[in-house]
């Protein structure tokens, strides 16, 4: 199964910059799939303790199954990571030594044509990290008028394109509800001037970036989450964010500094790191990715 899921971005560094070690309580606010995970809890092996989070109910259910070796020691919640100090209060753990949070979408989720993320694949235009919540990528866009539609396109996907792309959605879902991703590919692809259809990267690619991101709030819980998790690292604790885009990263920039100015933080990466030449090589989703750390005063 292992080789079925998502490669874990940047994990030497993870595990380096976290500086874990046994006995150490982590918070993998992502977890996924598991793939830092795993190697998290062999690392704070003897008397260690994970706390995994994730929104996603099939991510956590593979989870808890590559976890099984160390299920007393793992404890995997169904949650999102803003409310990360709830969940903490409710396992009755005050301050933890790391907390890890690998943002963006996994190729476990990307590569399911049911779950609506990709445009690569015919699917609904669903696109919930967590499927027990309402409102979905087709409830939006279905919805939404011209002019929110075109300020989610450029606020959340910095597309160029963003009025002549909500223009021709609005025209075609007059006609028919937008109810599949092909569909919404189509639309942006016809919305562009021809010299700009066939560049390296696809043309809706930004789009289906800002209806996620949208859909699942992720910007605002970012900074609700990272504004959270300074005050619970222990002193020393670790937090380590890698992200796949400005905007998120952005985020996690301002939050750091405006911690340090607090005197609550050191920033231990000035500048964000990026993955290796190596692992980009064998892993292409890690080419974006950048990882920023904070240690606690």
């Amino acid at each position: 199964m292992d080789n079925l899921l998502h490669k874990p971005v940047m994990l030497k560094e993870a595990l380096d910059y976290l500086k874990v070690s046994p006995g150490k309580v982590i918070v993998d606010a992502t977890v996924g799939t598991a793939g830092h995970a795993l190697h998290i809890i062999r690392d704070i092996q003897p008397q260690g303790a994970l706390i995994g989070i994730d929104q996603d109910e099939d991510s956590l259910s593979i989870a808890r199954q590559r976890l099984s070796d160390f299920r007393d020691s793992v404890t995997l919640v169904h949650a999102n990571f803003k409310d990360l100090d709830t969940v903490l209060k409710g396992l009755n753990i005050k301050k933890v030594d790391g907390i890890l949070f690998d943002l963006g979408i996994s190729s476990f989720q990307l590569e399911n044509p049911e779950r609506g993320f990709s445009f690569q694949q015919e699917g609904p235009l669903d696109m919930r990290l967590d499927r027990s919540t309402y409102i979905s990528a087709y409830d939006l866009l279905n919805n939404l008028n011209e002019d929110e539609i075109s300020a989610i396109l450029f606020r959340f996907g910095e597309e160029r394109w963003h009025n002549r792309i909500a223009h021709r959605l609005i025209e075609e879902r007059q006609r028919h509800p937008i109810s599949t991703t092909s569909e919404l590919a189509g639309i942006v692809m016809k919305s562009m001037p021809a010299r700009y259809r066939y560049h390296r990267i696809h043309p809706a690619t930004r789009t289906f970036q800002a209806v996620r991101i949208a859909v699942n709030r992720e910007l605002e819980s970012l900074e609700l989450a990272i504004g959270k998790t300074f005050d619970l690292l222990n002193k020393n604790g670790r937090l380590c964010v890698i992200s796949f885009h400005s905007l998120e990263d952005r985020i996690v920039k301002l939050s750091f500094k405006k911690a340090a100015a607090e005197g609550k933080i050191n920033i231990i990466t000035p500048k964000p790191l990026a993955s290796s030449q190596e692992e980009q090589k064998t892993n292409p989703s890690c080419r974006s990715a950048k990882l920023r750390v904070a240690e606690r005063i």
